[in-house]
């Protein structure tokens, strides 16, 4: 089969192979004649290998045309008498017989090996062919492979992330109810102190009261963060367009980034509105800005961009708590010392910091990171030591009404109470119940305690002229909820205002507080709960006229 491979070029050139038959031919007729003194008889036999070589050169063609210039030249030459084509005798016409037997054997014999060669050549080449493409399908394969491994470890990095960050939120959320009701003791008394101060004590007092207060304030940030990261803030969501929203926040930015920052917008036309809460998303694009002005201790450049943009399948694949769809995209990148992979991974971990002591907290991005995810969004980072960073934050896009309120309220002075309405104070923290029903009478309203949700409606049933119930609504035995229940059936008119350290589903659903909810969250300062308070009455006062 080697030499049969290594005359296959000449085989598919009959040019060559039939004038190759008919030298075998002659050759062999010369060397016939040059040994006719030592061979005599069977004539035919000295031109089968001609018949050979041609059939194997060239195939069954050249072989039949060896054949018969083969028969011609011995009948010519070698058969008594010469000079004579066709045989004249019995005997000479059975050797030419079986000399064109054997010339049809041979040729035929080697027609069929030259047959099968070149169907083996053929499998031969279809089975490369074949191992070529599977080779290159492994390959592909293999790739695909390699990229859906580092896509399912991507994923599972993301689990053992959302995991970790699920844990600490559960201990931070315990943590943060627990302070808060300690916070909404200090600050409240603090509050009521500062007011009932005469004028006569040691001048230094009020400098102390209000330090104190401070502090107080700070750590209620704090706590605020802590429920922000566990995603135990109540939130109150608004169609929003965050082109106003960015436009409006630029000026605070730069007086807030001061002199050295250099803000440049990029609003996308046609951006489509998103559903979120304006002042905690407010708090995160500051919180960003801020982390990215340290990353440019010397100055530099950021850029924040609005874009619509669609979150695929794959990604979705890659981030397993993403939920693909669409999404509007608020992109904030700075041109500072950057962050390695190391320092990103750890980012959104609550108390992780790389400033120096006393330079920060490390709740600013965990606090931003519980507020995305709760409100349905992603968050990624993108960054590259000494080249910057891109902070992308996605909120889902809101189909329906575009309406967004996007107004501030400015300070207002503290609304006073009246002995004309009543209010009764639901709260099982003893402090924290006492604390409150002081700041009311401070306020000037008429106040009534309970310190549960059965001795609330015990109260309720002896006092009908109470206007509003500020309740708690973390209660054993009875809920805030529970009781609002009972008391809006039986008591239509009266108003309700909850209360609480961090969230429960008793008012709030998917971090959002259910329609016509009022809530003061805890620690809540007297000012505060006077806004609140006061706001309630005003809208029961104005649906009582219109009643009337």
């Amino acid at each position: 089969m080697d030499l049969l491979s290594a005359t296959d070029w000449l085989r598919h050139r009959p040019g060559y192979t039939y004038p190759l038959a008919v030298a075998f031919v002659g050759l062999t007729f010369l060397l016939r004649l040059a040994a006719s003194d030592y061979l005599s008889g069977f004539p035919f036999l000295s031109f089968l290998p001609a018949i050979l070589l041609a059939s194997f050169i060239g195939g069954a063609g050249p072989g039949f045309v060896a054949a018969i210039l083969a028969a011609f030249i011995v009948q010519q030459f070698f058969v008594e008498p010469h000079d004579i084509f066709w045989p004249i005798s019995a005997g000479q016409w059975v050797g030419l017989s079986t000399y064109l037997v054997n010339a049809v054997i041979i040729i035929g014999l080697m027609e069929m090996i030259i047959i099968a060669h070149d169907r083996q050549s053929r499998l031969r080449d279809e089975l490369n062919s074949f191992n070529t493409r599977l080779e290159q399908t492994v390959i592909q394969r293999t790739a695909e492979l390699r990229h859906e491994m580092e896509e399912n470890a991507a994923a599972q990095a993301q689990v053992r992330q959302l995991q970790k960050m699920e844990t600490i939120g559960q201990l931070t959320g315990g943590v943060a109810h627990d302070f808060n009701n300690m916070l909404a003791i200090i600050i409240g008394n603090l509050d009521l102190a500062q007011r009932r101060m005469s004028g006569n004590e040691d001048p230094r007092l009020p400098h102390s009261i209000q330090n104190a207060k401070d502090g107080a304030q700070r750590a209620a940030v704090l706590t605020a963060r802590l429920l922000a990261f566990s995603r135990q803030q109540p939130l109150a969501p608004e169609v929003l367009d965050l082109n106003k929203l960015v436009g409006g926040m630029s000026e605070l930015l730069r007086r807030t980034l001061g002199e050295q920052i250099r803000i440049e917008t990029v609003l996308a036309g046609g951006l489509w509105p998103s559903f979120a809460d304006l002042s905690q998303l407010e708090n995160a694009i500051l919180n960003l800005a801020v982390n990215a002005r340290d990353a440019m201790p010397g100055g530099g450049h950021l850029t924040i961009e609005t874009a619509n943009t669609e979150l695929d399948e794959r990604y979705s694949r890659m981030h397993s708590e993403v939920e693909a769809g669409q999404y509007v995209m608020i992109s904030m990148t700075d041109t500072g010392t950057g962050m390695s992979p190391e320092v990103i991974e750890r980012a959104f971990d609550p108390f992780y910091t790389t400033k120096g002591p006393g330079k920060g907290t490390g709740l600013g991005l965990s606090q931003v990171y519980g507020y995305i995810k709760q409100s349905g969004g992603h968050i990624k980072i993108y960054s590259e030591i000494d080249r910057g960073t891109t902070v992308k934050i996605y909120l889902p896009r809101r189909v329906g009404a575009t309406d967004a309120r996007l107004n501030a309220a400015g300070a207002q002075p503290i609304p006073q109470g009246s002995v004309n309405d009543t209010i009764l104070v639901v709260e099982d923290d003893e402090n924290v119940r006492i604390m409150t029903a002081e700041s009311l009478h401070e306020l000037g309203y008429t106040v009534l305690q309970a310190a549960s949700g059965m001795e609330a409606l015990l109260v309720l049933e002896e006092n009908r002229d109470v206007d509003l119930i500020f309740t708690d609504i973390v209660m054993p035995q009875m809920s805030g909820r529970q009781l609002a229940d009972i008391v809006q059936e039986k008591w239509p008119s009266i108003r309700i205002l909850y209360t609480t350290g961090y969230t429960r589903n008793a008012i709030v659903h998917n971090g959002v507080l259910d329609p016509g909810v009022s809530l003061l969250a805890k620690p809540f300062s007297l000012e505060q709960l006077a806004h609140k308070i006061r706001e309630l009455l005003n809208v029961s006062a104005r649906v009582e006229d219109e009643r009337t």
